[in-house]
Formats: structure tokens, C-alpha cells, sequence
């Protein structure tokens, strides 16, 4: 029998491969490899549900049955890849002492893609405390996470980057007490200049979120059912939740083993290929020419492409300018960072309502954007203006 492309991982970008795949390839035989249930649901959701009522039922927009005939896949649940093996192109799977879990196995492959995902990063917080900090990293860890809500008032969340914010606000949409501590002046810190950070921050406090910049948690202790904060100034703050928003490490320790480069990410060329031709890898454990973009269109983009190559075309990804959509409707915003390694200056200009931020050259070239109130709804139309990424 023909070998499989084998895919691993059923998030957004596995699954969008095997997707775009049979548009081109009604008939090559597909294996998704999946660390959980193998059900579909968009995972940037996650961080606006609860506002909208969502119960982790409702986000799950294919089930693994459903899925598995719509792909003509076979879809292997509750499987931990524990070995790559070039050499052999197979991979080896751990066995489960339950029912639940996918049995020990190996599967060969004509080709492999990694669509490995991140993994939450973890602060060294000190405390009894610090073994209860939650994170939402999958529909699981959402499931969790809700259940914990029931009956409490107070949440606190370490990080007020991208997803520290939208779940922020949508705590506060829900009627969640909130406080978000980051040791960073702002929030958004690595997305916005700084006049536009200070409105975005004013709205989303004028919405009850109460923030604490260069303030990072050192502590966290036990209070009966309750926890005890303090920060690196010796502040203390208390809550019923603490949910961990500082970012997510590329999951690259499969790769690693196996002896494919890695540098921040598993590292690919544009064609998507490692520095084994025959394994893949894209989405947030991949470094493309030096970038990782966990942000839904490129992965999109890159799943695109990958889809070409596997159905015998060679394709090289290439992204065009992808504005990021924030999701706090207290301060719609919208980012279009410049290409990596561009030379410029921010030109903020700040209005009643919002603020239209520009990174220009030297010559005075748009090469990015932030937005932030009504300026927001410009993104499509600075967008088409923007310099590609790659």
C-alpha cells in the first residue's frame, strides 16, 4: 500500500493542510496524528467566549467522525508522538494503559508535517500557589478553565500581551473582576507604539480592566480556596483564578530528538521543509526564513502552499501584509507589523477617537500599522498598501 502523508497535530494548521490537500488530491492516503480528541474548533476563540455565552461544547465546529469523512482521513486520537525517525520515515506512538488513550504503534510516512502547536510558557513563581496558575493553550484547558470560573469573582492574569488582553476583556464582558500584571510599561508591548498603547490601555481600564505594568508576580500563595499575589515591588493583590497569558514556546522537542535544526522554532525554508525534505513543518512551531507567526493567516497561507507541494507541485509560501485583529471590543484595534528586520520610526497621530499609527522608512514609506479606535476600520485599506512579509 502507498505510504501516507502523515500529519501531526489537528489544530488550525493541520488541519487546514489536509483540507487544501484534497481540493488538489481526492485520493492520497492522510493520517492525522492528534494529541487530543481530533475534533475542530478555532482555537483563537478561545479568548472571546465566554462574553458570547460559549460553552466548550458549542466551540467544537467539527467532531473527529464528521471530520475524518469530510478529509478521508484517518484520524488517530489521544496519541503522544514519542519518536520521529527520518532514518525510517516513521513515527513511533506511546500506548495507553486505557481505552481512551491510542494504542502503541508505529506509522510510516511518504511525508511528515508537524503541525506541533506551542506550549504555554511558564514564569518561576515562588509559592504553594503557583502549581494551581492556569493556562489556555486548547479546548481542554478552556474546559477547565470555565469550570473553575463557576462561582468566582476576581481573576487575575499574568501577561498583558495579545491574548492577556482579549481574555481581559472578555472577563470583564462577563462580569469577572480583573487585574493583568506584566512587567512591561504597556500593554501590547511588543504590537503597539506607545501613544497608541496608552489609549488602547485607557479604554480597556474605562471597561474595569485593572492593570499593573513593571509589575511582575514573584508569589503566589494558597489562601484556603483563594490566592494571595504579590509583586516584585512587594504589592499584594488577591484573587480566585490566576490565568498565565506570558506567551507560548514553539514545541520543538520532537524535532530536536530526531536532529532536525531548530532554533526558536523547528526551522524551514519557504517551501515549508525542515532540513529533512521529506518532513514539513508550519504554524506556531515553525521558524520560516527566521519567522514564527502564530497569527491565523499565515498559518492559513503557509497550509496553502504546503498543500501544493504535497500534491506534487512545489510551491513556496509567501506572505503578503496580514493585519492582526485584536479582540477587545472595548478598543478595536488592529496591527500590520513591518517586515522583519525593517528600519524606521513610528509617526502616532493621535484623534478624539482613536489613534492611526504609522511605521515609516526613512523616505517616509508606509512599511506598517497600528490602529486603535475608530481608525481600526481602516486595517483592509492600509493593508493592501503594506509591504509583503515574505
Amino acid at each position: 500500500m502507498k505510504k501516507p502523508v502523515v500529519i501531526v497535530g489537528s489544530g488550525l494548521a493541520g488541519v487546514t493542510v489536509a483540507r487544501e490537500l484534497r481540493k488538489l488530491d481526492a485520493d492520497k492516503p492522510v493520517v492525522i496524528v492528534s494529541a487530543d480528541d481530533g475534533g475542530f474548533y478555532s482555537k483563537p476563540s478561545l479568548s472571546n467566549a465566554l462574553a458570547a455565552g460559549k460553552s466548550p461544547a458549542q466551540l467544537l465546529l467539527t467532531p473527529r467522525e464528521t471530520l475524518a469523512m469530510q478529509l478521508k482521513a484517518e484520524i488517530r486520537p489521544h496519541a503522544r508522538v514519542t519518536q520521529l525517525l527520518p532514518a525510517e520515515r516513521a513515527i513511533e506512538i506511546a500506548g495507553g494503559r486505557t481505552p481512551r488513550l491510542a494504542p502503541a504503534g508505529r506509522i510510516e510516512y511518504e511525508q511528515l508535517v508537524l503541525a506541533l502547536g506551542a506550549q504555554p510558557i511558564r514564569l518561576p513563581i515562588e509559592g504553594d500557589g503557583a502549581a494551581g496558575v492556569l493556562a489556555v493553550n486548547n479546548l481542554a484547558d478552556y474546559a477547565a478553565f470555565r469550570a473553575r470560573l463557576e462561582g468566582k469573582r476576581r481573576v487575575a492574569i499574568l501577561g498583558a500581551g495579545l491574548i492577556g488582553c482579549e481574555f481581559a476583556n472578555d472577563l470583564r464582558l462577563a462580569g469577572f473582576a480583573v487585574d493583568v500584571f506584566d512587567i512591561a510599561p504597556q500593554p501590547l508591548g511588543r504590537l503597539l507604539p506607545p501613544v497608541t498603547a496608552a489609549f488602547f490601555r485607557q479604554k480597556l481600564a474605562a471597561a474595569g480592566v485593572c492593570f499593573h505594568f513593571v509589575a511582575g508576580v514573584v508569589r503566589i500563595e494558597r489562601d484556603g480556596e483563594t490566592f494571595r499575589l504579590t509583586d516584585n515591588g512587594g504589592g499584594g493583590h488577591a484573587a480566585d483564578i490566576v490565568l498565565s497569558a506570558v506567551g507560548l514556546k514553539p514545541e520543538t522537542a520532537l524535532a530536536r530528538a530526531a536532529g532536525l535544526a531548530v532554533n526558536r522554532g523547528i526551522v524551514t525554508a519557504r517551501s515549508l521543509a525542515t532540513s529533512d525534505p521529506r518532513i514539513f513543518a508550519l504554524g506556531d512551531c515553525a521558524e520560516i526564513e527566521g519567522m514564527v507567526l502564530p497569527f491565523v493567516m499565515p498559518i492559513m497561507a503557509a497550509a496553502r502552499a504546503l498543500a501544493k507541494t504535497l500534491a506534487g507541485t512545489p510551491t513556496d509560501v509567501a506572505y503578503p501584509a496580514m493585519p492582526v485583529v485584536v479582540k477587545t471590543p472595548a478598543c478595536p484595534t488592529a496591527v500590520c507589523p513591518p517586515p522583519a528586520g525593517s528600519a524606521g520610526a513610528w509617526r502616532e497621530e493621535a484623534t478624539a477617537d482613536g489613534v492611526k499609527a504609522l511605521f515609516e522608512d526613512a523616505a517616509g514609506r508606509p512599511l506598517g500599522f497600528a490602529l486603535a479606535g475608530s481608525p481600526a476600520a481602516e486595517r483592509q485599506a492600509l493593508g493592501e498598501q503594506m509591504p509583503a512579509w515574505l
